[in-house]
């Protein structure tokens, strides 16, 4: 069984500025879009940004602040990964 390492969350944010990010709130939501932002307290500003309820898409926000407390996780989309590992 593999074990995920710990990583250090200022290096791992900045690491994605400017990159497609997918956050998961701690009520369920979703937002996808382009990290423009994070500050000291890892609060994110995201661009273009799209919201998913229940796995659905429940359409597009534009830009969008969400504050840290409320952030359950933070990842990078998967499609920018998987091209990123084809070049």
């Amino acid at each position: 069984m593999s074990r995920l390492a710990p990583i250090n969350p200022k290096p791992f944010l900045q690491d994605l500025l400017h990159k497609t990010v997918v956050v998961r709130l701690k009520w369920g939501q979703e937002y996808r879009g382009t990290l423009q932002a994070v500050d000291n307290y890892m609060n994110l500003q995201l661009l273009q940004t799209q919201e998913f309820v229940d796995g659905k898409d429940a359409g597009m926000l534009g830009e969008v602040m969400i504050r840290c407390n409320n952030v359950l996780w933070i990842s990078g989309d998967q499609e920018d990964l998987k091209n990123a590992m084809e070049e």
